[in-house]
């Protein structure tokens, strides 16, 4: 599991998976958040504008990251 650190209280999902650098640009985000292979704390996300707080686990495919 690799740790991703923010500096803000919350982060939106879509901007997530870019700061993570999984994809380039938005547009692939959402394409990769709404064909259901993100998972925030287990259960399939869909929602582009989820909030993601510290403590918080993202599963993308294979890849695993927990918010600091």
């Amino acid at each position: 599991m690799k740790s991703i650190s923010i500096n803000t209280e919350y982060i939106k999902l879509d901007q997530f998976i870019k700061w993570a650098d999984l994809v380039p640009t938005g547009t692939e985000a959402k394409i990769l958040i709404f064909n259901g292979n993100v998972k925030v704390n287990g259960e399939v996300e869909l929602r582009r504008g989820k909030k993601l707080r510290k403590g918080d686990t993202v599963e993308v495919d294979d890849l695993k990251f927990i918010i600091e």
